[in-house]
């Protein structure tokens, strides 16, 4: 059924998607009615980050249905991952902010008590393991996509490897694979001797992808993480149906699929940096298909890291020649993430604590640089045009070098 649902005309697929998108755009305004019913709402919401300023604090929250910050004093005790209940001023919220995420004042708030489940195990797990409060930071974004420090998140955007820590399919890849060769030897034992009739590769697929779903769900269903659950089913479902898995229509669909179900991550940078990211790894499979592969590897890593940085840089202006550094960081990651993964399962990743302090204890020259708005569109219509025109993607890449080469020497 679904292999025939996905042969429909592309259109009517489109058009399906839209009018879900639609109908939970509807769904979710009936939520921001009952919310705005009253002037003020209470609410049970998580402490996700706290933002520090000289005389207050401002606090990131997270309830079932929306997000939201707010302004608390210092001396409250309130830690991140905290869990309370609040009445908020729901006055001056419109729509499109009760979607992205709003400001307001917290009239009152008490603090409960968290139940514990699987993935405060986790967070108690990496807290046993280290007592560098960046590195229990680290990791428990790494697992679990807990949102960091402003400090934090700044070393990672002077490295340049924000999209190495943030979740997405980089990492849905690596978990994905260990995944299927745990599963692949016992499975087939029990395959070959009583069901040989069944697909072994696919049925080992179908078991990775629920395990990939609950870890989704025990991330609160990260944006960039959706969009690359989402593109791996469909892989999937292309791939049993003999029909070509790496296309540009596919990412259309895994994107029209996201924002059908969750209208609001259309406001989610995160989300948008994840489908453009794909989006120029198709781009570079079109056009470099034919290099060598070891070739092809090194080259893939330093031409994404340049073609990604105007991008980048139209809304995180933090330059650094140290950058560079993430070109070896996200080849040396696809070793150091499945390794970190059985080190926390058999609690011994302190033992390398003191390297990795070392590389967050490192001393930054930074500069600005802000790519133009002028400039960015016309480097999209670049890179969308390159899909069908051999010039446009020759002047996409001498936009990324004059980019690249002014960022860089503007220190």
């Amino acid at each position: 059924m679904i292999i025939k649902f996905y042969r429909l005309k592309k259109i009517q697929i489109i058009l399906l998607l839209i009018f879900i998108f639609f109908i939970n755009v509807s769904i979710e305004y009936s939520r921001f009615l009952d919310f705005k019913d009253e002037d003020i709402f209470e609410v049970k919401a998580e402490i996700l980050n706290i933002y520090p300023k000289e005389n207050f604090d401002i606090l990131k929250f997270k309830t079932n249905d929306f997000e939201f910050f707010s302004k608390l004093n210092k001396n409250e005790g309130l830690k991140r991952l905290d869990f309370i209940s609040c009445a908020i001023d729901t006055r001056n919220i419109d729509f499109i902010s009760y979607l992205e995420g709003f400001f307001t004042n917290i009239i009152y708030f008490e603090t409960l008590e968290k139940n514990i489940g699987f993935k405060e195990k986790i967070i108690k797990n990496v807290e046993n393991n280290h007592t560098n409060e960046q590195i229990i930071e680290l990791f428990n974004t790494l697992f679990l996509a807990i949102p960091v420090s402003q400090n934090l998140r700044d070393i990672f955007i002077n490295y340049g490897i924000s999209h190495v820590v943030a979740l997405s399919g980089f990492h849905l890849v690596v978990i994905s694979f260990v995944i299927y060769w745990i599963l692949y030897f016992p499975y087939s034992f029990f395959q070959t001797k009583y069901f040989p009739y069944r697909n072994r590769r696919f049925d080992i697929l179908l078991f990775t992808i629920v395990v990939l779903f609950y870890y989704l769900i025990l991330t609160d269903v990260v944006p960039s993480l959706l969009r690359a659950f989402v593109l791996f089913c469909l892989g999937i479902v292309l791939l049993r149906s003999n029909i070509k898995i790496i296309s540009y229509m596919t990412l259309l669909y895994t994107f029209l699929i996201v924002i059908a179900i969750y209208p609001k991550y259309i406001f989610s940078i995160g989300f948008w940096f994840s489908t453009i990211a794909v989006f120029y790894i198709y781009l570079f499979l079109q056009y470099f298909k034919n290099l060598n592969k070891l070739v092809a590897i090194l080259f893939f890593n330093f031409w994404m890291f340049l073609i990604f940085n105007p991008i980048v840089h139209l809304f995180f202006y933090q330059t650094t020649i140290e950058q560079f550094y993430s070109i070896p960081i996200t080849m040396f990651f696809t070793i150091f993430y499945p390794f970190e993964i059985f080190a926390h399962i058999f609690n011994f990743s302190n033992y390398f604590d003191k390297y990795i302090e070392i590389f967050l204890s490192y001393k930054f020259y930074v500069y600005e640089v802000k790519t133009p708005v002028w400039f960015i569109i016309f480097y999209l219509i670049c890179s969308f045009s390159s899909i069908f025109s051999n010039k446009a993607f020759s002047i996409l890449n001498i936009l990324m070098l004059g980019f690249n080469t002014y960022m860089y020497l503007s220190f």
